[in-house]
């Protein structure tokens, strides 16, 4: 933003000429915000991040996949790689090669100015009559100016995409969620209004802030179906936890509305009657091996993508992804 100054004038006691004299500062021009990058280029790097996604993903390469991941996409994929190679080998399935189809592919690319962190939303289109839904974020990282995928959320339904906005040159608009200035809900408040959805069943901000969606129904069933599952003889309790991805993407929608991407952490502990064990599953393995234990602790980290109101008014969750990124037993958490 420019501040234009204009200095106040003043007449020299020396100057024998009639004609004040007037001294002046040229306003600083209003920085030109400029688009990220072109479309073609935006699929460039998503084809781009595919290629090498396959590369990385046939050995769990985590050094490989950290050029062209980062965040909590980043933590999810590394989460996966770990889980697998707690498997056994019979258990592991063969890697096979993906990659996302451009031409059903949509991208939404914002204008930024200097120093503004560049990236871009791009939605994908996938199964029979693309049936199938996928929300990306790609962020260009400062440092090494490589562009990295961030966010990848599956959604619910892709009837619920709304229609970006875009100026006469197919650009799209960034919009701060962070302030409730652009968003009736800003980042904070859906960040806690999912967890909610986890650790009460919604009961409180959950219903509060958002609309019943099927999204928002799936984590509450989360959260219900796996509160009872030792019945009388344990307990699971569900927990928010200091997110550890801060970052969100959002874009103007043409209902005035924001479409906005962002990441939430939470915990799940698991805990039996005194004279009895929980015995890890194979897929917890990795984290905690084969010694049984009264007390589990597990972490999440997950995205999820929310339509969002810029009038009062409740949002709407359309779609989140979650991995389990960290887990740990009694004897580990007591020693901490």
């Amino acid at each position: 933003m420019a501040v234009t100054l204009t200095a106040t004038a003043c007449t020299s006691s020396g100057t024998t000429d009639d004609t004040p004299a007037r001294a002046t500062r040229t306003a600083s021009p209003t920085p030109t915000a400029q688009a990220a990058l072109t479309k073609k280029e935006a699929l460039a790097q998503i084809a781009h991040y595919s290629k090498i996604n396959n590369q990385a993903s046939v050995h769990n390469n985590r050094t490989l996949l950290d050029t062209i991941e980062d965040g909590p996409l980043y933590a999810m994929s590394v989460a996966d790689y770990k889980e697998e190679e707690g498997l056994p080998k019979v258990d592991r399935e063969k890697y096979k090669p993906w990659s996302y189809d451009l031409a059903s592919t949509d991208v939404y690319i914002p204008r930024f100015t200097a120093g503004q962190q560049k990236w871009f939303a791009a939605v994908t289109y996938s199964g029979k009559n693309d049936k199938d839904a996928r929300v990306l974020i790609m962020t260009e990282q400062a440092k090494t100016q490589r562009w990295e995928m961030v966010a990848a959320v599956d959604l619910d339904n892709k009837t619920q995409i709304p229609k970006i906005a875009l100026d006469a040159n197919g650009y799209a608009t960034a919009v701060d969620a962070t302030s409730t200035k652009n968003v009736a809900a800003t980042v904070d408040a859906l960040r806690d209004a999912v967890l909610d959805n986890f650790a009460t069943g919604g009961d409180l901000t959950g219903k509060q802030v958002f609309t019943t969606t099927k999204t928002s129904t799936r984590q509450i069933k989360v959260h219900d179906d796996t509160i009872h599952k030792f019945g009388s003889r344990g307990t699971t309790q569900f927990s928010a936890a200091t997110p550890k991805f801060t970052d969100s993407y959002a874009l103007k929608t043409t209902d005035g509305h924001a479409l906005v991407v962002f990441a939430h952490t939470h915990t799940q502990a698991d805990a039996v009657a005194p004279g009895l064990e929980i015995v890890p599953d194979k897929d917890d393995r990795a984290w905690l091996g084969t010694s049984h234990s009264p007390y589990f602790t597990y972490t999440f980290n997950c995205s999820d993508v929310a339509t969002v109101p810029t009038t009062p008014g409740k949002s709407k969750l359309i779609g989140y992804t979650c991995r389990r990124t960290d887990a740990e037993g009694l004897s580990t958490s007591s020693a901490a």
